[in-house]
Order: structure tokens, then C-alpha cells, then sequence
């Protein structure tokens, strides 16, 4: 049985734990791997390795650090067809987004390399004579970050890249659902010739490894993507230590639709949007706000193209839906899907798990759409994290725009409408962190922030120019060549 083990100072290792558990194929329940499982004397040696390594690597300039991540690029470029394969295997998502995903991973290489050349800071104006100002980053020292299950690669280069090109050292916790893709990333930055203990690789479970890591007086900043219960848990005892937090949590996006929308687009957009990754997207389309007057006519688009959508295996080329995650997976949406029909919302397609049709082996959802939700009802307001959609119909711009603002979330949201005014207004008026005009909830681009507004984090950016705020320090440096003291705000009034 293929083993997938810690990486620490620059050594394969097993957790101290002696322990292993299954990675299995959420399609069929192979067992595909075992993975170590770590304690937290692992986590110490780990950040001690990043420690001592951040120091040397801190040093090294910063074109000379991109070098590394230019060899990245170009390993994940030769292996995207491989990786792809391991991450369909393990998470389950159509083999076309799974390469989709490694091509982030490798686009975001190439950029954060190139940010290299740059980190730029500012040269500003003296109010002294003889005096120069400017600001300039300096990296953080030693970051942990956790990732999660649903893009298991192209999150953790959302992270380590920007942090490494910066100067720092990095401890990884990836999710206990998918090692083995983060087992291939990280032997593909040790061939690039990432210096030992700039990468630790530690497995095991959030309770125990995720909290070590939070609770590690060394680790300077914790980057984390997940569920807001336990972002909100990181954020409360790191505030207690008083260390650095980027959360990116939940979201429940909404495309809305008005009448004068090209409806076929619209569909599929939400198709897209809602049923690609099975749902499991924090970008996903969970709600569609649509015009009455278009209501029934798009209903009835959705479910005819809903039947067309091919569920299995996602290394069958022909399927279109894959399975959730895991049985717990299956059974929480399937637990939303019975609130919303006792809410009262009408089910118009789907609200089953797949028993049959070969199927039965994995954790398969049918496409569900509800129709006559309310903005009031749970289903409406809460994230489900599976192929669920409910659509509200509303009356005005204003109005959808009010019922999209009106969630905890603010990650995603979309219109589609003909009326550059009424999109222009959405633009302005539409809380969340991305909104896409003709375009679906999803399809965010690596040199553009990622990132939401209220419940969806607190503030901080994945992703382009914005990600290297996280991963930096800024330092206000001052030259006095003038020989004498001069005081600032005194001595120049």
C-alpha cells in the first residue's frame, strides 16, 4: 500500500504517531493510499526546521529566491496530466477541472516568480531637508498554512508561493482527504532545489496538527481556507497570541438573472456554477436571484440541461458531476435538501443520493434545484457545499441586489442583463469581494485578489499583487544625511 509521509527539514518521515489512515477514492471507496498522522512533536520539529531556515533563506535575494519558483512552474507544467490524475483520484472532481486546477497552480508559479523582480515598496518625500524616506516588505518570518480538500493544490500555491518568494519558510497542514497531490507538490519544490526547511510537510488531523500550528509560539502567521466554524476558532485564540491571521471561509454566491438576460448564457453559467466540483466550492452558485417575468422560461431551461449532466467517476471523460468528498458529505446535504422541502421551498429536480447505476460505491448527489425559496429560509441563507441551488424570484434590480447582500457571506456574486446601466449599479452595489458580469459565481484569475467581504474572512487576499500584503511586513526606513538632529514636525514648521 502507497505510503504518504511527512516532509521535514528536507526528509520523508513518518509521524510520531505510528499511525495511519485511508485515503480512499470518493467515486468508488478504493482505498488509493495511507496516510502518517502527526502528533504534535512533529509540528515542533517542523517549525524549528523553518526557523532556522527562514534566517538563510531571508537573505537570498529575491530574484534569486524566483529562480526556484521559475523551476516550479515548469515541473508542474510537465506534470500537470499526472498531478490532475492523482487529484481526480482522491478528491473527485471531473478529470477537466482537475487540470484546470494544477494550470492555477502553475499560472500562480510563473506570477509569484515574476514577483521577484518586483515586491515593490515606495520611495516617498522628506518633509526635512537632507532627509530621505522610503517603505519597503520584509517577510514575516514563519508561516503556517492550512488547506483544504476542494482545490488541494491550487490553494496551497495560492499560499506558499507569495510566502516563499517573500522570504519565508513555510509549515503545511493539508487536508486528511487529499495528501498524496500535496505529497507530489512538495517533492516537486524539493527537485526545483528549495533549500531544506523552507517547506514542512506535516499530516494529520486539524484538532491536533492545525491547533499545534496555531498555538506555536514560532509560527508567525497562520493563512487558512475552510469552514467559518473553524476559521472563527483560529481567529479567537490567534488574537489571543496576538499573531497574524488570513482566513477565507464560507460562501453562498447567487447569480442574478434579469429579464432582459440572455437566458441560455445564464443557464449555462449556473450550470457551471452550481454543479461543477459537485458544489464543493466556496465560490459556488448556491442561490439564483432571477426577474418573475423570466422565472418559469429559465426553470425550465435548467431542468432540461440538468438532465444532460452525466454523474461518476471523474476519470471518465464524458461525466460531468463527480462525487462530494466523503459519506459525511453526503449526508449534510442530504439533511439541507429535507430543511428545505419542511421550509416550504418546492424541489424541482434531484433532492436524492445515487443508489444505483453503478454509482452506489461512491458518495453521489443528484443536481437539486429548489424553486419558491425565500431569502428568510435556511436553505437560502446558509452554505450547503453540495449540488444544491435555490432560486428566488424577486421584482426589481434593487431588490435582488438586497436579497443578495442580505446573506453573512460576501465571497462571489454575478448578474447577467443587457443594461449597462443595471450592471454598472451591480458592480457598485453587490457586497462581495468578486462580481462577474455575464459570467457565472466561479473562474477567478490568479493576478486578481481572492478574497470576501463580512462572514467570507477578515480582509485579506489570496491571489495577485494584494497576496503579498499577507506574507510581508512593510518597514518605514529613514536616511537623516544632513549631520545634525532634525525633528520631524517641529523643526520644519
Amino acid at each position: 500500500m502507497k505510503k504518504v509521509l511527512n516532509y521535514i527539514n528536507g526528509e520523508w518521515c513518518e509521524g510520531s504517531s505510528g499511525k495511519f489512515i485511508p485515503v480512499t477514492n470518493p467515486a468508488n471507496g478504493q482505498v488509493l493510499a495511507e496516510v502518517t498522522q502527526s502528533t504534535n512533536d512533529d509540528v515542533d520539529r517542523a517549525v524549528n526546521a523553518a526557523k532556522s531556515a527562514q534566517k538563510e533563506w531571508s537573505l537570498v535575494p529575491a530574484p534569486d529566491r524566483a529562480e526556484v519558483l521559475y523551476k516550479v512552474a515548469n515541473l508542474l507544467k510537465e506534470r500537470k496530466e499526472e498531478i490532475a490524475q492523482i487529484l481526480t483520484s482522491e478528491m473527485g472532481k471531473v478529470i477537466d477541472e482537475g487540470r484546470g486546477e494544477v494550470q492555477e497552480a502553475i499560472d500562480m508559479a510563473f506570477y509569484m516568480a515574476g514577483e521577484g523582480r518586483r515586491l515593490f515598496g515606495d520611495t516617498i518625500p522628506s518633509e526635512l531637508r537632507n532627509k530621505f524616506a522610503m517603505s519597503i516588505r520584509v517577510p514575516i518570518g514563519v508561516v503556517g498554512i492550512i488547506t483544504p480538500w476542494n482545490f488541494p493544490i491550487a490553494i496551497a500555491s495560492w499560499k506558499s508561493l507569495p510566502a516563499l518568494v517573500s522570504g519565508n519558510a513555510v509549515v503545511w497542514k493539508p487536508a486528511t482527504e487529499t495528501p498524496m497531490v500535496a505529497q507530489e507538490f512538495v517533492k516537486i519544490y524539493e527537485e526545483a532545489g528549495l533549500p531544506k526547511g523552507l517547506i514542512n510537510l506535516v499530516n494529520g488531523s486539524g484538532s491536533v496538527v492545525g491547533s499545534a500550528m496555531v498555538d506555536h509560539p514560532q509560527i508567525d502567521l497562520i493563512s487558512f481556507t475552510g469552514s467559518n466554524e473553524v476559521g472563527k476558532a483560529i481567529n479567537g485564540r490567534a488574537g489571543e497570541l496576538l499573531k497574524r491571521t488570513s482566513l477565507e471561509m464560507g460562501g453562498k454566491n447567487a447569480v442574478t438573472v434579469l429579464e432582459d438576460a440572455d437566458l441560455d448564457l445564464a443557464v449555462e453559467g449556473i450550470l457551471w456554477g452550481a454543479f461543477g466540483t459537485a458544489g464543493q466550492r466556496c465560490t459556488a452558485t448556491s442561490r439564483v436571484i432571477i426577474h418573475k417575468d423570466v422565472k418559469e422560461e429559465l426553470e425550465h431551461k435548467l431542468i432540461s440541461r440538468i438532465k444532460e449532466l452525466k454523474m461518476g467517476d471523474g476519470l471518465d471523460e464524458t461525466v460531468k458531476v463527480g462525487p462530494v468528498i466523503n459519506g459525511a458529505a453526503l449526508e449534510r446535504i442530504d439533511e439541507y435538501v429535507k430543511i428545505g422541502q419542511e421550509e416550504g421551498a418546492k424541489l424541482l429536480t434531484g433532492g436524492q443520493i445515487v443508489k444505483g447505476n453503478g454509482l452506489e460505491n461512491g458518495n453521489f448527489y443528484e443536481p437539486t434545484i429548489f424553486t419558491n425559496v425565500t431569502p428568510e429560509m435556511r436553505i437560502a441563507k446558509e452554505e450547503i457545499f453540495g449540488p444544491v441551488v435555490s432560486i428566488i424570484s424577486v421584482n426589481s434590480l434593487e431588490e435582488a441586489i438586497e436579497v443578495n447582500n442580505s446573506v453573512e457571506f460576501g465571497l462571489s456574486s454575478a448578474i447577467y442583463t443587457a443594461n449597462v446601466n443595471k450592471a454598472f449599479a451591480a458592480m457598485r452595489d453587490l457586497d462581495t469581494g468578486i462580481v462577474y458580469i455575464n459570467a457565472g459565481t466561479t473562474g477567478a484569475e490568479i493576478h486578481l485578489p481572492f478574497g470576501g467581504t463580512k462572514g467570507t474572512g477578515n480582509g485579506h487576499r489570496d491571489s495577485g499583487v494584494a497576496a503579498l500584503d499577507v506574507y510581508t511586513e512593510w518597514k518605514a526606513v529613514y536616511v537623516d544625511y544632513s549631520g545634525k538632529l532634525q525633528r520631524a514636525q517641529i523643526d520644519n514648521y
